[in-house]
């Protein structure tokens, strides 16, 4: 009976996902960011994750109050609520131009990095957090004519991974699933002189231990594995969001990787040089970052 009532459950949800989206592609980008964005900050302290959140910022921030972090909490359950609303209407999102790199809805200055990416004839390990729109990045570096490559999670519900494929698969390049062979098909990617990127900033339970906002957690090793393995460049980029409906991207880099007595990646300082690197973007917009996950265990 259960598993029957969870297969319904499942159903049920993808359906809604799909009526959602359909709904979502009416409105026009910014109407959708504003109005998922206002349902979240409104809903979002009502569901069990907020515990997780409040859990995460007081570890973090210890010494901020509690307004502090409910306020904080609020914007970054909207942030969430935004990201969702701009997921259908990624294509139409992506107005770069590069002639004028910040006048229109998507600003840099890291053009000069993406160039010498482009142009450097080497593959590239890029990576990324939960931050702002944690999807722009990888449309950045497509979109900049960088042979790429993106490393996904699958969600557990066919019909919405189904219709995030489909929104994801015509604007970021080739996509890998995170699964057992993933690290062959990564290894595969850089191989061929692709621009790898992946989101790191999760708990990992296979990973390294590293120290995050003052606290040991584990960390996904993926990139300073690869790097040792290609020894090619390590970038990262994030995403700011900026006051009507617009995203600054800032990539930084290449990084001078920490080594081992034999001259080869150092694997686990170079986990927390990232790891660092991330708490960093955290701290000068942490409305920004998903704290709804269980980052220390």
């Amino acid at each position: 009976m259960r598993r029957q009532l969870n297969v319904y459950g499942e159903r049920i949800l993808g359906r809604l996902v799909k009526w959602s989206i359909r709904l979502l592609r009416r409105a026009n980008p910014d109407k959708a960011s504003d109005f998922v964005g206002g349902v979240a900050r409104r809903i979002g302290p009502w569901l069990p994750t907020h515990r997780i959140g409040q859990d995460n910022l007081r570890a973090a921030f210890p010494d901020k109050d509690a307004a502090w972090i409910e306020a904080t909490l609020a914007d970054a359950w909207e942030n969430l609520g935004r990201v969702a609303g701009e997921y259908v209407h990624m294509a139409r999102i992506w107005d770069f131009d590069e002639a004028h790199p910040n006048a229109g809805r998507i600003q840099t200055d890291s053009i000069p990095l993406f160039d010498r990416l482009r142009t450097d004839g080497k593959p590239a390990l890029c990576f990324s957090a939960h931050l702002a729109n944690w999807e722009l990045p990888a449309i950045a570096a497509s979109a900049h004519g960088l042979p790429s490559a993106v490393v996904y999670r699958m969600p557990n519900n066919k019909a919405v991974a189904k219709e995030i494929i489909r929104i994801r698969a015509p604007l970021m390049g080739r996509m890998i699933r995170t699964r057992a062979q993933a690290a062959l098909e990564m290894a595969a990617s850089l191989s061929a002189g692709e621009h790898l990127g992946m989101v790191v900033d999760q708990h990992f339970s296979r990973g390294v231990d590293v120290t995050f906002f003052g606290r040991r957690c584990k960390a996904n090793p993926s990139v300073a594995r690869l790097a040792r393995r290609f020894d090619c460049p390590v970038v990262g980029v994030r995403v700011i969001r900026l006051p009507e409906h617009r995203f600054r991207i800032e990539g930084f880099g290449p990084y001078e990787l920490p080594r081992d007595a034999d001259g080869q990646v150092d694997v686990p300082a170079t986990t927390q040089m990232i790891t660092t690197v991330i708490e960093g973007w955290v701290r000068e917009n942490p409305g920004q970052y998903l704290w709804f996950h269980r980052r220390w265990r």
